[in-house]
């Protein structure tokens, strides 16, 4: 019984201790480095209307052969926004980038790529989200790397940085097209 008295009192200490080892591994977590299930699988095959062009069908098949990038994003998202430059960045010659337009309207979408710029190679319409819910994705702003056999290589969630793209992403794709 005396022992249970000298036990009790450093209970509370000992939960508090744990509690913080918890919370401070937790914070080492980077929420954008979330696993997919999609890596290094074939990436989900699409065909779909271009952007403001319903005459013109861009499917996935067309893009084997290299490595390209699909940038899934919208007018809504002020986080696309914050990684545009980024964007432009990577479409200046290292792989074809592709734009996936999630879940927004055709009109305000062809507006803002008008006034921000337009960094891609064609931009898919996904008005209802399918494509992007077969990608896995969450929240935008989303981009992944696809090889040139179709096989998701790289996924990143959240707004790309000019030194990601340049330290990861460049690389990436030129080892991609070496090999």
């Amino acid at each position: 019984m005396t022992a249970l008295r000298r036990i009790w009192p450093l209970l509370p200490l000992a939960l508090a201790l744990g509690l913080v080892t918890l919370f401070a591994a937790g914070l080492r977590h980077d929420p954008r480095q979330l696993p997919s299930a999609l890596l290094g699988q074939p990436a989900p095959s699409f065909s779909a209307a271009r952007l403001g062009h319903a005459d013109q069908v861009i499917a996935s098949t067309q893009m084997l052969g290299q490595p390209w990038v699909l940038n899934v994003w919208a007018s809504w998202c002020t986080a696309c926004a914050d990684e545009h430059e980024a964007v432009k960045q990577l479409a200046a010659g290292a792989a074809p980038v592709y734009g996936l337009n999630y879940k927004d309207a055709a009109p305000q979408a062809q507006a803002w790529l008008a006034r921000m710029g337009d960094p891609y190679r064609a931009s898919i319409a996904d008005p209802d989200g399918r494509i992007g819910m077969d990608f896995g994705v969450y929240g935008l702003p989303e981009t992944f790397v696809i090889d040139g056999e179709g096989r998701v290589r790289f996924r990143h969630a959240g707004p790309l940085t000019k030194e990601r793209v340049e330290r990861e992403l460049l690389p990436l794709l030129k080892s991609l097209r070496a090999s």
